[in-house]
């Protein structure tokens, strides 16, 4: 038999960082050494969404979902003893992505390196972070211009670098079919590239370098065949596009690039060890097909529906790739399912289907007005409650959660304390005192930086102005501004956004039939509503911190909402003092609390005592998210009335839990459960 030619093996990254920049420094070093062939990026939320770890809105989630990194210092401190002109370093950043990558060039530039050399990418993609992840900051209009701008100048400055990684990824988890999925990306990179386009500092025949540079960010399911297909779709449509909205001849410029990290959303917290099998049918789905491989890929853990993985979690996600790649002969073939009838009906049927709704959503003005009219946002919320309708329904099967729930004890889970990593509370004063020696001494020796006043000063001037923002962010970078300050200097001049929650447009998910579920809940509302001589139950739903994953409060104010509760959701980034603020102007009868990065165990007392000190005792607290067990107990001791997490499936029980709360501590007797 010759020797085949193997292809060689996609770049393989485990997406890391977390506490401090010292100890995500150690993970990445570590990780290096493993065989990991690329860096990739967590920061923390503070740092996402352009806050200082000080701020009211960090309490609680410094160092939790990422690393938070405050200045140049910090960036310095990260990436030390890591040659950055050799390392392709993805950073998963949007609304604070121009800061982030100024800090980087500053650090790669301490370091004497070339920084055309440089290679890596910045997320950048501001529209899904209106529609599923939470983390902008400033209106779409600005948002836009800022990444056209570090378009413009990574082309030219730095010409290895993506600019922008179109990220549908957080789509899917927020519900999207494969086609929304598609065609919302597609109709975020139109809006892009047509901004980039008009901006006029870009010319005509270098439009080829910006489309080559464009990539994108991919979720991949479990239902892998349909998939694959997608990610076909999606490389027949970009092919299309590029040649002709924007007349790219190149073909090489024009291959549709992305990197992938499998779906997250499907991973259970019920018989966790299920979720290896997930990942590896997830990972075939982007690596099988020779012609739609992807160019990166990075697994989630087997136990990051539990809690935050610990390093051999996700040593053990690495090994999965390597095994596929290194020890099976996937690499020697070329395209495996090329001719055939089934998939290649399936990807027309995609494609035509996408095709049709970018063209409703250009129809509309594009992305950024399907954004502001909340027309994107309610579609998904939409998509989103259809999905957990079949779960809860049975016509979705999850195995462990709805179908084959019996399980031997789990050996991986039996000490669970020990199977999450736990970021250790003292982080968070650490960081807020190296952030206050840091701008008490920034103009000292060793640092000696000019005042970042005069800095700041000059980028809220191009700010109103048309100049390039890159330049500006640059001299604040080398000025030592911290990121809170580089993003209050904008918020001053284009200020901030709250994005439409999609909620109150969203069509019934699941219809209250005679003797369903969902008719006996209302049943139950209408009767507590009449017992407490008010028209209607009243029920908010509150997400307190930086924690913009809204999925799971959208699902429960729909279907609260469904039940006949009068709700009262105002969306993401609220204070504790502003979610009390509310229940009390709203005088609600229960106050629900989504939290997903951790940050539970600061903010939900934080809201309870404040009820206590306004005497509203009577208002039960129910809290959701990513809880650890030893969390929930915790939070009950404190007066939670319930705690739910994702193994909890069952919205329309959750919903009638809450009705049962609200008896309790308006001291109702029980309602009877009809028979």
């Amino acid at each position: 038999m010759t020797e085949r030619q193997k292809d060689r093996p996609w770049l393989m990254r485990t997406y890391a960082g977390h506490s401090t920049a010292e100890a995500s420094n150690e993970l990445y070093r570590r990780n290096l050494a493993k065989g990991q062939t690329g860096l990739s990026v967590a920061f923390d939320l503070p740092t996402q969404t352009g806050y200082d770890p000080d701020h009211v809105l960090a309490r609680g989630e410094v160092g939790r979902v990422g690393v938070p990194v405050s200045h140049l210092g910090d960036m310095r401190r990260l990436f030390q003893d890591i040659p950055l002109e050799q390392m392709n370093t993805s950073m998963t950043i949007n609304a604070t992505a121009m800061w982030l990558l100024a800090l980087y060039q500053v650090v790669a530039e301490e370091q004497g390196a070339d920084i055309t050399k440089l290679q890596g990418t910045t997320q950048n993609d501001i529209v899904k972070e209106y529609l599923s992840r939470g983390t902008h900051v400033f209106p779409p209009g600005p948002s836009l211009r800022l990444t056209t701008d570090m378009i413009a100048y990574t082309v030219s400055r730095i010409p290895k670098w993506n600019p922008i990684n179109i990220c549908s990824y957080h789509l899917q988890e927020a519900g999207a079919t494969p086609v929304q999925e598609i065609a919302y990306a597609m109709s975020t990179a139109i809006a892009v590239l047509d901004a980039v386009r008009d901006s006029g500092q870009v010319p005509q025949e270098r439009m080829g370098d910006v489309v080559g540079r464009i990539s994108f960010f991919v979720n991949a399911g479990v239902r892998f065949i349909e998939e694959m297909c997608k990610m076909r779709a999606f490389g027949r449509i970009w092919d299309t596009l590029t040649r002709e909205r924007y007349g790219i001849e190149n073909p090489k410029h024009r291959r549709f690039r992305y990197g992938v990290q499998v779906n997250s959303l499907g991973l259970t917290e019920a018989q966790p060890e299920n979720n290896v099998q997930r990942i590896v049918l997830e990972m075939l789905a982007v690596t099988l097909s020779k012609d739609a491989r992807a160019r990166a890929v990075q697994l989630p853990a087997w136990n990051e529906a539990l809690g935050l993985p610990r390093p051999w979690d996700q040593q053990w996600s690495l090994r999965i790739q390597q095994v596929l790649a290194y020890e099976s002969d996937l690499l020697e073939y070329e395209d495996i399912f090329e001719g055939s009838k089934v998939i290649e009906a399936k990807v027309e049927e995609l494609v035509a289907e996408a095709t049709a709704e970018i063209e409703r959503i250009q129809e509309m003005g594009g992305a950024m007005a399907a954004v502001e009219s909340g027309y994107l946002k309610s579609q998904l919320v939409s998509s989103h409650a259809a999905r957990r309708a079949r779960i809860e329904s049975g016509d979705e099967k999850i195995i462990g959660v709805n179908a084959f729930e019996s399980t031997e004890p789990n050996p991986l889970t039996a000490d669970l304390d020990t199977a999450i990593q736990t970021v250790d509370p003292a982080v968070e004063a650490r960081v807020i005192a190296s952030l206050q020696n840091w701008r008490d001494t920034r103009y000292q020796p060793p640092f000696n930086h000019p005042r970042p006043c005069k800095a700041l000063e000059k980028l809220k001037e191009a700010a109103r102005g048309t100049d390039n923002l890159v330049e500006a962010t640059l001299e604040c970078a080398r000025a030592g501004v911290t990121t809170g300050e580089w993003a209050g200097a904008l918020r001053e001049v284009f200020g901030e956004f709250r994005a439409p929650t999609g909620v109150s447009s969203a069509p019934v998910a699941v219809p209250a039939e005679q003797g369903s579920a969902l008719s006996e809940v209302r049943r139950k509302v209408e009767l507590t509503a009449k017992d407490l001589g008010v028209g209607k139950l009243r029920f908010l739903v509150g997400k307190p911190g930086l924690d913009g994953h809204s999925n799971g409060a959208e699902q429960i104010a729909v279907r609260a909402r469904d039940a006949g509760f009068e709700v009262v959701y105002q969306g993401i980034r609220l204070t504790p003092e502003q979610i009390v603020d509310a229940a009390l102007a709203e005088d609600v009868h229960a106050v629900g609390l989504s939290i997903l990065s951790g940050s539970h165990a600061q903010l939900v007392p934080d809201v309870l005592e404040r009820l206590r000190m306004a005497g509203a005792t009577d208002i039960p607290v129910i809290a959701g998210g990513i809880i650890p067990s030893g969390d929930a107990e915790q939070l009950r001791a404190a007066g939670v009335a319930a705690v739910f997490t994702p193994k909890d499936f069952d919205i329309t029980g959750i919903i009638g839990r809450i009705v049962d709360e609200i008896r309790t501590a308006n001291k109702l007797d029980p309602l009877e459960v009809p028979a």
